[in-house]
Order: structure tokens, then C-alpha cells, then sequence
């Protein structure tokens, strides 16, 4: 068995202020807080001697080493973000950023805003603009039905609202 990996495909760049917040409070946290912490843990378990069988310092290496993998991805990735700030000029069209409400066959109401890949988060209603959902929806607008292909088949939606700030 191999591990190789295939390339992913390149994500989309954008990303919503409150996302791009998001990113730099947690690379701030993980640079100032967490990673002198676990500095200081390391130097006080090597102090205790045979490091080979210490499993505070084993441990400790182990922490520092993702920390630093994820600060330096987000360190990349926030250099690539465009931050999409502005309202598009037909408001009544989703596009990202949307607030989008739709409804099932069945009658349910669904709330979900397009948001970018380092952002999702379908616990609060945040989709990625490269899930199959928010591609089916983007350019789409009120009363639209929407049909999209999911792994338990075609499913279609209408779209009863579209707006741009936050939901109350």
C-alpha cells in the first residue's frame, strides 16, 4: 500500500471578514499563548532528565510540531484570502456571503449562507462555495428551484429568501 495522495484541487481564495478574523485570532492565540506554554512544559520536562522515556517531553515535541505545521499553513493560507467585504450589485441573486432559505418538497425551511472553504461550518449554517449545494445555488435567485444531486439522489429546493446580513 502506497501513500501517495493525489493532488487536491486548488480550493477557492475568498473568505467573509468574520471568517478572516477567525483565522488570525486562532493564528494569534496559537503563536503568543499556546506555543510559549508548550515551550515551557518542554524545557521543564527535558530538565527532568532522560528525555528517551519521558513522556511529558515526548508528548510536549509532539505538540510544538503542530502548532508550528498549522501556524505556517495559516500563515500561507492568510496571505492568499481575498475578504469579500462589499454586497454584490444585484442583491437579489445569491451570490457569497448570502443568506440562503430554502424549502424541501417536503415543506422543511433550510438556512445556510455561502461562505468560503476555510470557513464552512453546517452546524451554523455555513456552507462552502464548493459544496454541490452552493454551486447549484450561486446566480440562482427568489423562487428559483434548485435540483441537486446528492448520495441519496436528486433532491430539489426553492429558494424563498436571499439576504445579506446576518439572520436574526
Amino acid at each position: 500500500m502506497s501513500r501517495y495522495r493525489p493532488p487536491q484541487p486548488p480550493s477557492n481564495h475568498y473568505i467573509t471578514p468574520a471568517g478572516h478574523a477567525r483565522l488570525k485570532e486562532e493564528l494569534d492565540y496559537l503563536w503568543r499563548v499556546k506555543r510559549p506554554q508548550v515551550t515551557q512544559a518542554v524545557s521543564e520536562a527535558a530538565a527532568l532528565g532522560d528525555r528517551s522515556e519521558n513522556a511529558e517531553y515526548i508528548y510536549g515535541k509532539k505538540q510544538l510540531r503542530e502548532i508550528d505545521r498549522r501556524v505556517r499553513y495559516l500563515r500561507k493560507r492568510l496571505d492568499k484570502l481575498v475578504v469579500v467585504d462589499q454586497l454584490p450589485s444585484d442583491t437579489s441573486k445569491v451570490y457569497f456571503g448570502a443568506w440562503v432559505q430554502l424549502e424541501n418538497e417536503a415543506g422543511e425551511a433550510f438556512t445556510y449562507r455561502i461562505v468560503g472553504p476555510d470557513e464552512f461550518d453546517l452546524k451554523q449554517g455555513l456552507i462552502s462555495m464548493d459544496a454541490p449545494l452552493a454551486r447549484a445555488l450561486l446566480g440562482k435567485q427568489l423562487d428559483d428551484e434548485v435540483v441537486v444531486n446528492t448520495p441519496e439522489g436528486e433532491q430539489t429546493y426553492w429558494i424563498i429568501n436571499v439576504r445579506y446580513q446576518v439572520p436574526e
